[in-house]
């Protein structure tokens, strides 16, 4: 989907050794390496385990980074494989999709129940039809934002613990002041894999409002460059 080519040693050495000497350090697998033809500065891990990850950078990212930079997204990176948050996440949207399904089934049977039996129930029929509508609308809400709350929290972990592999949080604090300032647009970014990337790939299109704030998948770059250079390491 995001048109991520393969790579072995020889077609980077360079960001091939450094991946290998984190994961020796984070005691990992080392991963699949993905390179993507995108201007924007990016990366993302995914994987069922760790011994079935990958890493993806971007053109961009590897052009624009300084070395101890793009040290601190790769430790990100390795972070999540290391936390096993792709199993998390999918455990979660599995769980969303059930919450999703059970209203859906509730609310048909009150509305089959309520036809069945409309002289009986009365009022106080139409009061548990009305419960039992909101119940079915809330639900796979509340769900919706449980699991993209979890992912918000998992991406500051992430943070954390990539610091704490490269001993050097200004490096992943850097990083994201630069991946955030850079206007380069990814040429067709995804809903379905925006979720995976350290910054999300829809530049300038991210509101500032509470309200839009509880939809979004990363937490402001803002707050997590500010909890990155208060850490005491």
């Amino acid at each position: 989907m995001t048109k991520a080519k393969l790579i072995e040693k020889k077609d980077n050495p360079e960001l091939y050794r450094l991946v290998e000497n984190l994961c020796i350090s984070a005691g990992l697998s080392l991963p699949k390496i993905y390179i993507i033809d995108e201007a924007q500065p990016n990366a993302f891990a995914t994987g069922r385990d760790p011994e079935h990850a990958v890493i993806a950078v971007t053109k961009g990212l590897l052009q624009k980074l300084e070395r101890v930079e793009l040290e601190g997204v790769i430790a990100h990176e390795l972070s999540h494989i290391g936390n096993r948050d792709m199993l998390l996440q999918t455990v979660v949207v599995i769980l969303v999709g059930i919450v999703a399904m059970v209203s859906n089934w509730f609310l048909r049977i009150s509305f089959l129940g309520r036809g069945g039996r409309r002289d009986s129930r009365g009022s106080g029929g139409a009061i548990l039809l009305i419960i039992g509508l909101g119940a079915a609308i809330l639900a796979p809400i509340a769900a919706t934002l449980l699991r993209l709350s979890i992912s918000r929290k998992r991406e500051f972990l992430a943070d954390a613990n990539g610091a704490l592999l490269t001993r050097y949080p200004e490096g992943l604090a850097r990083a994201l002041e630069k991946i955030s300032a850079d206007p380069n647009p990814m040429k067709k970014p995804s809903n379905s894999t925006a979720h995976l990337f350290i910054s999300s790939p829809f530049k300038g299109k991210q509101s500032r409002s509470w309200f839009t704030k509880l939809f979004l998948t990363h937490p402001p770059i803002e707050q997590r460059i500010k909890n990155l250079r208060g850490m005491k390491i």
